[in-house]
């Protein structure tokens, strides 16, 4: 019997994953606007035969712009632009059912499952930053429960949109005029308590049916919804035990919704510092948290947590936080950065550190060899299907992954030596997925 293999997602941002990746002579500032720059970067992924490149987002500017951005372009759009450059990769782009309709969102992925012939795939997220929430005339974030409801009910309408034509609709033929079979492209009538929607989609049905659907958050509503809508996970846990947690935890909430284990990937985030020696690595990690910007950090720990912590003594613990249940931002988040500076007693100034490379994300500072045996030792654990690649630099960073580390999971018979499909969902050993419409065309006609 083959050995199982895991996945592998490189997350892509700006310059890099650490805040300050952009100060760090290892980068080109310069290039966080340059389109050539992330189509490099897809091909790095690529030449390592990882599953997925992925993009977030974030629909404001915000507090923190003086010190940096995480996000400049929009990435259905920046990834259609990757697609035309690469062959096999998969292309994954954040977009938020809080602040999109679902007629023009299943428009867009469907147009860059074409456009790429079968690699797209949507991070779904309800969005949880005020600032977003004021560029929609809103004058607060929308309460956690509502958006996961909403959630649900976009992803239903998504999913219909998709659907709404069946593989065979096009026909394209030239001598009898007869360009797509009216009788494979359906309305909807969708008229539920959020949206109503007429539909078809005027986008035929992409290569994979529909786009593989990721999700990010870990509170408990989102873990609901995953283990309902999700095909992959993105997740930040820190430790070994909490990763074990949190994969039987979402694992368990499968059945009721008839699903199976191997339906659901879960890959935690990881972001590596990679060199010859851990003195070395260690050493490197550092010099990236020396260029931390206090006044930026406080600002995104302050968004995290939900507290004013500008001016808050760096060398000060943290002062006392709300309950969770107040929170209507990103719970999970939250959750994860106040129980991480009570179990290590962290000061301010000590937790920023920490966060500084990747938000929550796990750290780890090694060698090639010593970053092999901490991705396969959570695999072997039970605590991931596969890993989200935040390299802290790039794309340095990301090629060391690559060129070092990739090869030693492969000699380990961990990862693939070569892409065994065309699609994202081939990649996550999923089938395209056929319309809900042609299974009633089916039992109509027997």
């Amino acid at each position: 019997m083959a050995r199982k293999t895991f996945h592998l997602n490189a997350f892509l941002m700006g310059v890099g994953h650490h805040e300050a990746a952009w100060r760090h002579p290892r980068t080109d500032e310069q290039r966080v606007l340059d389109v050539r720059h992330f189509q490099e970067l897809a091909r790095i992924a690529e030449r390592g035969k990882l599953d997925s490149v992925f993009f977030a987002d974030n629909l404001a500017v915000g507090p923190r712009i003086e010190r940096n951005t995480l996000t400049v372009f929009e990435p259905i759009t920046l990834l259609s632009a990757i697609a035309a450059v690469t062959e096999r990769i998969g292309l994954i782009a954040t977009a938020s059912t809080s602040y999109n309709e679902p007629f023009n969102l299943a428009r867009k992925f469907a147009s860059l499952d074409h456009i790429s012939a079968g690699r797209a795939g949507w991070n779904i997220v309800t969005s949880g930053n005020v600032d977003e929430a004021y560029n929609f005339g809103l004058d607060a974030i929308p309460e956690h429960a509502r958006r996961y409801e909403r959630a649900e009910e976009f992803v239903e309408v998504a999913l219909a949109l998709w659907d709404s034509w069946e593989a065979e609709a096009i026909v394209l033929d030239t001598e009898t005029g007869v360009f797509a079979d009216p009788t494979r492209v359906h309305t909807l009538d969708y008229a539920g308590e959020r949206f109503r929607v007429r539909g078809p989609l005027n986008s035929p049905r992409g290569p994979q049916g529909r786009p593989l659907l990721v999700q990010a958050g870990s509170s408990e509503s989102g873990k609901e919804f995953a283990a309902h809508r999700a095909e992959a996970v993105f997740t930040a846990q820190r430790t070994l035990d909490e990763g074990v947690r949190f994969y039987r935890d979402l694992k368990s909430r499968l059945a009721k919704y008839g699903r199976a284990q191997d339906d659901l990937k879960v890959l935690p985030g990881l972001v590596p510092f990679i060199a010859d020696t851990v003195e070395e690595a260690r050493a490197l990690e550092q010099e990236f948290t020396d260029l931390i910007s206090p006044d930026y950090a406080l600002r995104q720990l302050s968004s995290m947590l939900g507290v004013d912590l500008t001016a808050h003594a760096l060398d000060a613990p943290l002062p006392p936080l709300p309950a969770e249940s107040e929170i209507e931002g990103g719970k999970s988040r939250f959750t994860l950065v106040k129980e991480l500076a009570e179990n290590e007693d962290l000061t301010v100034r000590q937790l920023i550190g920490k966060l500084g490379g990747g938000r929550g994300h796990r750290t780890f500072a090694g060698t090639p060899e010593q970053v092999a045996d901490e991705l396969q030792s959570w695999f072997e654990a039970g605590a991931a299907d596969g890993f989200n690649i935040m390299a802290p630099y790039l794309p340095g960073g990301l090629a060391d992954f690559v060129d070092r580390v990739v090869p030693i999971l492969q000699e380990r018979g961990l990862f693939r030596t070569d892409y065994e499909s065309t699609t994202l969902r081939g990649h996550y050993g999923l089938d395209p997925v056929e319309s809900q419409f042609a299974e009633q065309d089916s039992r109509v006609s027997a």
